[in-house]
């Protein structure tokens, strides 16, 4: 297998594909033609180390963009928070803050639609690319084909939980791509599970193809989003299985200083995107921490800082504040550096906590209580809080799957938009963001479909509401 000697020619790679990617930018495929995916086939797939580049430089355009998954001001962790009632907008009018979002809106069209999209018609380069090639060694395809699977399913998960229904885009091909037609949720995670588990078959069990550095799904990133999958669609068996295998995974665990969670190659991780930007760790800590007043960008809302019991370690380690004239902010505090060119934090997408959590869930759905509150007061503990089993021995089906989700808002609190879709699924949107959002709706819970993407393809209907 292709290993990547240092984390200079890792930057590389990155650095050749982020331009690779704009050549075959999905905004642009209304009006392509076809020798332009012809061009980057023949341009990368000729030896495993430009072929690498496409997926690792899929990688560096996450954190390089300011958007979808880059943790900064228009990334799906910020713009899902503000949806829901973990992030609140100072000083300035914010249409995801309000939940007025229009079909025109540009932030909602370029990076929660279409950068997406254009990650997925790369990730379907790569596959095709791989099935044509003879110049790649089997050991690069195979990593290579799981991780195409892998990040088109992860964004495929997004799409559907951010819009609903949506087009299901299996081949590069832009003439059939740009008259495809919302196809129905359920189907498109049926796409998401099939990607996964061939991912699963198809990447490594360790991170030695990255020198250890964990900035590259593997097998077990793949089983984590699959474990997640299989919760959102309330297959609660298949999530307890898929969440078991990484919990039992020596490679996994939970550090018992909250301060060491989202540090670069944490016990916890099980998949980070590494830093890009010189003088930058991460986005989060660039965007959230704040060093003056707030004149004009995020923080923590009061139900949020609220939401933690008396005690709580969380609050204390994850939960920043500054305060002038008598008058304080909260923000997040998970990430604890703003500036530095020494990297030691990276940008945390899947970690074990979650795991717990969906194990947590899957046996309470199951009547499996005894393990569920194990599974939470796994995190409780290391919160310094009270354990379920000692204050409330007898919790039945009902009050332990709502102190799992209240658990869920208070260790997830700011990652990937966790708590908005959480609102979601369980179908509390109405009430919890109704009591607080003056202008809710229920047609709020998704996004609208971008009014240009409509008048492109006229198969593309709009979500109700917009």
């Amino acid at each position: 297998m292709m290993r990547i000697d240092n984390i200079a020619e890792y930057r590389v790679l990155f650095t050749i594909t982020v331009l690779l990617m704009f050549l075959c930018s999905c905004e642009d495929l209304v009006e392509a033609d076809a020798p332009k995916t012809e061009l980057v086939s023949k341009t990368v797939f000729e030896d495993d180390r430009t072929a690498t580049a496409v997926l690792t430089g899929i990688y560096a355009r996450m954190m390089a963009s300011s958007g979808f998954a880059s943790g900064f001001a228009n990334s799906i962790s910020v713009l899902g928070g503000l949806s829901a009632d973990e992030l609140v907008s100072y000083g300035f009018s914010d249409d995801f803050f309000e939940n007025t979002l229009q079909s025109t809106d540009q932030t909602v069209r370029l990076f929660c639609w279409n950068e997406p999209y254009q990650y997925i018609y790369t990730a379907n380069v790569v596959l095709e690319g791989l099935l044509e090639t003879t110049a790649i060694t089997p050991v690069v395809k195979r990593q290579l084909e799981g991780e195409a699977r892998f990040i088109r399913a992860f964004c495929y998960f997004y799409l559907v939980n951010f819009f609903g229904d949506v087009p299901l885009h299996l081949t590069s091909d832009y003439r059939e791509n740009s008259v495809r037609s919302r196809m129905p949720a359920a189907e498109v995670y049926q796409q998401i599970v099939a990607d996964l588990k061939e991912a699963q078959k198809l990447l490594p069990a360790d991170y030695a193809f990255s020198e250890g550095e964990r900035i590259r799904p593997n097998q077990w990133a793949a089983t984590a989003l699959l474990a997640r999958t299989y919760l959102y669609m309330e297959d609660w068996e298949n999530a307890e299985i898929q969440a078991t295998r990484v919990i039992d995974n020596p490679l996994y665990e939970l550090p018992e200083n909250l301060n060491e969670v989202f540090l670069k190659n944490s016990r916890e991780a099980i998949w980070q995107l590494m830093p890009v930007q010189p003088g930058i760790n991460t986005w989060e800590g660039f965007r959230f921490i704040l060093v003056s007043a707030p004149p004009s960008t995020q923080g923590l809302s009061e139900s949020m800082v609220h939401a933690f019991e008396a005690g709580d370690e969380r609050q204390n380690k994850w939960v920043g504040s500054i305060t002038k004239d008598g008058d304080t902010w909260y923000y997040p505090h998970k990430y604890k550096i703003r500036l530095g060119t020494v990297l030691s934090e990276y940008s945390m997408v899947l970690r074990v906590a979650e795991q717990y959590l969906i194990r947590a869930e899957a046996r309470a759905q199951q009547n499996k209580i005894e393990g569920a509150v194990k599974d939470v007061d796994a995190l409780r503990k290391r919160a310094n809080l009270d354990l379920i089993a000692d204050t409330d021995p007898g919790i039945g089906k009902s009050g332990l799957l709502e102190a799992i989700l209240r658990e869920r808002r208070v260790e997830l609190f700011t990652e990937w938009s966790h708590r908005w879709l959480d609102l979601k699924r369980s179908e509390n949107s109405d009430t919890v963001l109704g009591a607080v959002k003056p202008h809710w709706e229920t047609t709020d819970i998704f996004y609208p479909i971008p009014l240009d993407e409509i008048l492109r393809n006229s198969s593309i209907t709009q979500n109700p509401g917009y």
